[in-house]
C-alpha cells in the first residue's frame, strides 16, 4: 500500500464512522501525476495551435518549442499508470480486448493516435531543418536526419506549401484530440456517481481549463529558464502575449473551480454536509489556504497587473516566471485535492480518512519526483535533435 497510516490515525478512523473498505486511499500520487502530465501536454499543444491555426504571430518564437515540449511530457504520460498497476503488462489488454463501453479502455487508442499526430506534426514542421542538417552532417547522424526528413530533400516552394497545409491540418484536428486526451480524465472522475466531490458535469470542463493553464505556464517557465541558462535573448513580446492567454484561461479555470463549490453550497443536497466537513476539515490547508488563497488569488492579480498595465521589460521578465511557477503549483494542488481529497470521504458520509504519502515505493514521493524529472531529461535529448527556436538557422547551402 502507498498509504502510511499511524496507529493514532487508525484509531481515529475507526471511531469516525469509516468503513473498512474506505480505510486506504488506493488512487495515490501516481493518479495525481497522470492528469497533471497529460494536462501539460494538452496545454502545450494549444500554445502551438494558437500560432499555426489561429495565426497569433507573437507566439511564433515558441511555436516549435511547445510541440517538442509536449512530446517530451507525452512520452512519460503513461508511466504513472504503469507504476500504479500491479502488473503493468496487463495494460495491453485494453488494446487487445477493447471494451467500447469503458472510458478507461479508450485511453490506449486516444494516447496512441495523439502521439502519432504530434510526432508527425513535429516532423513536418522540422523537415526543412532536418534536410539542412542531413546535408551538412555525415556518418550515422546523417542517416538519422535523413530518416527524420522522410528521405525527401525537396524544398521547393510547392513542396513547402504542401507541408504547410499538412501542418495546419494536423494542428487543427490536434486541438479536439488534445481536448479528448485530457477531457476524458475529467469525464472518468465526473462519472463516479457515488462520490459527491467528483460527480459533477463541471469536472471535464475544469480539467480541460486547468490543462490549458498548466501547459501555457509550463511553456513560459521553460522558455524563460532555457533562454537564461543558454544566454540567449528573450522575446518579451512573445512573453507578453503568452501571459495574456494564460490570464484568460486562468480566469475561466478559477471561476469554474469556485462555481463547482458554490453550486454544491447553493443546492445544499444531502451530500453537502459531507463536502463541507471535507473542505473545511482535511482539505482546508491544501484547498482553501494553498490552492485558492496563495496559488490562485496571488497569481490572478499578478497576471492582471502584467496584462493590463504597461510595465518595463525587466518587470515582465521578473514576474512572468514567478506567476507561471505558482500556477503550475496551483494545478498540481487542484489535482491532489480532487484525486486524493475525493477518497478521504467514507461511504458512511460521516467520516474522513487520513492520507500520508510514503517516500519510497513505486507510488512514493521519490518515484513521483523521478517521473516529473524524466520529461525534462527527454526534452534535453530532443533539443539535441530538434532546434527549439525559429531563430536557429541551419546551413543549407548544399540544398538545391
Amino acid at each position: 500500500m502507498s498509504t502510511a497510516i499511524h496507529h493514532g490515525d487508525a484509531i481515529s478512523a475507526l471511531t469516525n464512522y469509516v468503513f473498512p473498505n474506505d480505510f486506504h486511499v488506493h488512487w495515490s500520487l501516481m493518479i495525481v501525476l497522470y492528469p497533471y502530465i497529460t494536462g501539460i501536454v494538452a496545454g502545450a499543444f494549444i500554445v502551438s495551435s494558437l500560432y499555426h491555426v489561429f495565426g497569433i504571430k507573437q507566439l511564433e518564437p515558441i511555436s516549435r518549442f511547445s510541440l517538442v515540449f509536449a512530446l517530451a511530457f507525452l512520452a512519460c504520460a503513461t508511466w504513472p499508470l504503469l507504476l500504479h498497476l500491479g502488473h503493468p503488462e496487463r495494460s495491453f489488454s485494453m488494446l487487445l480486448t477493447p471494451n467500447p463501453t469503458s472510458a478507461m479502455a479508450g485511453f490506449g487508442y486516444i494516447y496512441s493516435a495523439y502521439f502519432i499526430l504530434l510526432l508527425h506534426e513535429i516532423l513536418f514542421i522540422y523537415r526543412p531543418t532536418m534536410v539542412g542538417l542531413w546535408k551538412s552532417s555525415s556518418g550515422k547522424i546523417q542517416w538519422l536526419y535523413r530518416f527524420l526528413a522522410f528521405h525527401n530533400d525537396n524544398l521547393s516552394k510547392e513542396s513547402l506549401q504542401l507541408d504547410h497545409k499538412i501542418i495546419n491540418f494536423l494542428a487543427a484536428i490536434g486541438i479536439p484530440m488534445a481536448c479528448v486526451l485530457h477531457g476524458y480524465v475529467g469525464f472518468i472522475f465526473g462519472g463516479v456517481k457515488a462520490n459527491p466531490l467528483w460527480a459533477t458535469p463541471l469536472m471535464p470542463v475544469i480539467f480541460l481549463l486547468s490543462a490549458c493553464v498548466s501547459g501555457i505556464a509550463g511553456i513560459i517557465l521553460a522558455y524563460f529558464l532555457i533562454k537564461k541558462f543558454t544566454g540567449q535573448q528573450i522575446d518579451v513580446d512573445c512573453i507578453r502575449t503568452a501571459l495574456k492567454f494564460l490570464w484568460g484561461f486562468f480566469i475561466l479555470d478559477f471561476v469554474f473551480e469556485m462555481l463547482e463549490v458554490f453550486s454544491h453550497f447553493y443546492m445544499s443536497t444531502h451530500h453537502w454536509h459531507v463536502l463541507e466537513n471535507l473542505l473545511w476539515g482535511p482539505l482546508y490547508n491544501t484547498y482553501w489556504l494553498y490552492q485558492v488563497k496563495i496559488f490562485s488569488v496571488i497569481p490572478f492579480f499578478l497576471l492582471a497587473a502584467l496584462c493590463l498595465f504597461k510595465f518595463k521589460d525587466r518587470v515582465i521578465l521578473f514576474f512572468a516566471p514567478i506567476a507561471s511557477l505558482m500556477i503550475l503549483v496551483q494545478v498540481l494542488l487542484m489535482r491532489w485535492n480532487v484525486v486524493i481529497g475525493g477518497q478521504l470521504m467514507s461511504n458512511s458520509t460521516r467520516g474522513q480518512v487520513v492520507f500520508i504519502p510514503e517516500w519510497l515505493g513505486r507510488e512514493g514521493i521519490i518515484a513521483a519526483l523521478c517521473i516529473m524529472i524524466a520529461p525534462l531529461v527527454i526534452l534535453y535529448v530532443l533539443g539535441k535533435i530538434f532546434p527549439f527556436w525559429m531563430s536557429e538557422k541551419v546551413a543549407d547551402s548544399s540544398v538545391d
